[in-house]
């Protein structure tokens, strides 16, 4: 089982930028894919971006395309997410996670969640 940390959330304008980090351990980060996900109040949880267990390959939600990058430092233990131009829409509780099997797919499923941080953009 892998345990995982969330931060670098609060709060920002909109047009601004956070980047998220997600500390891993109990387990070899490395082999695993990764994804952020979040959920808004009243709404579901939703798919924000993944990355496969190298780096190489990695896939987002359309509507943070070319706004969210997500990336990891494996020699870390560390997932990121970088935010810019960021969107009242954006305002959620985002959550890293990971997939239940190495060198799996980058869409999981995901079977270990972090607590979430807290991310709120104002008009």
């Amino acid at each position: 089982q892998v345990q995982l940390v969330e931060s670098g959330g609060g709060l920002v304008q909109a047009g601004g930028s956070l980047r998220l980090s997600c500390a891993a351990s109990g387990r070899t980060f490395s082999s695993y894919a990764m994804g952020w996900f979040r959920q808004a109040p009243g709404k579901e949880r939703e798919f924000v971006a993944a990355i496969n267990w190298s780096g190489s390959s990695t896939d987002y939600a359309d509507s943070v395309k070319g706004r969210f990058t997500i990336s990891r430092d494996n020699a870390k233990n560390t997932l990121y997410l970088q935010m810019n131009s960021l969107k009242p829409e954006d305002t959620a509780v985002y959550y890293c996670a990971a997939d239940r099997t190495a060198y799996g797919s980058i869409y999981g499923p995901f079977g270990s969640w972090g607590q979430g941080t807290q991310v709120t953009v104002s008009s």
